[in-house]
């Protein structure tokens, strides 16, 4: 992945044009809402590239980066749910669908279309969100659910009232544009 990140880098610096962005701020948090918890968890680590002139967007975070209340939940979801030590990487490679200018402030509505790999498990998904700029500065959000089953994420029946099946995400990113030398 870090290749992936370094090659859209190199090549949207070469062609971009001032519409190359790299990731300065972010928080992609995720609420487990069952009948007997909620669990809440956020990471402010993981990176991103946004290349607008390519309609291209890349996102990697590490799962073990989830800060949780309960340093117990924390536990069991690093070792018996998310295995991080198996599956380091979470990524979301995507092109982005709708209009959008990063030289004018606006909240542009688009989705980002493309794979989101999870307990390496990859699958297609669309996710709508916004391109949202404000004096120059460039950031996207987004909220979506994914079903935990979907990415081979195994709920025991005996948790099943405890976590829940589909899991509610909110990722915030803000950018800074990459200047080419």
């Amino acid at each position: 992945m870090k290749n992936i990140l370094g090659l859209i880098l190199i090549l949207g610096s070469l062609f971009a044009n001032g519409q190359l962005f790299q990731s300065t701020t972010s928080k992609i948090s995720f609420l487990s809402d069952a009948p007997l918890e909620d669990i809440y968890a956020e990471s402010k680590k993981s990176k991103s590239v946004f290349n607008a002139a390519e309609k291209k967007i890349v996102v990697l975070m590490k799962p073990n980066t989830f800060i949780f209340k309960n340093p117990m939940m924390q536990e069991h979801f690093n070792e018996d749910y998310i295995e991080s030590d198996k599956f380091p990487k979470a990524t979301l490679n995507g092109d982005i669908i709708g209009d959008f200018d990063i030289k004018n402030d606006g909240s542009y509505p688009v989705t980002v279309k493309g794979v989101l790999k999870i307990h390496g498990v990859e699958k297609n998904r669309e996710i709508k969100g916004q391109i949202l700029v404000k004096d120059g500065k460039v950031s996207v959000e987004a909220k979506f659910a994914i079903q935990v089953a979907d990415h081979g994420i195994k709920i025991p029946s005996i948790k099943i009232k405890s976590i829940a099946e589909v899991v509610e995400v909110t990722v915030y990113i803000e950018y800074q544009e990459v200047v080419s030398k």
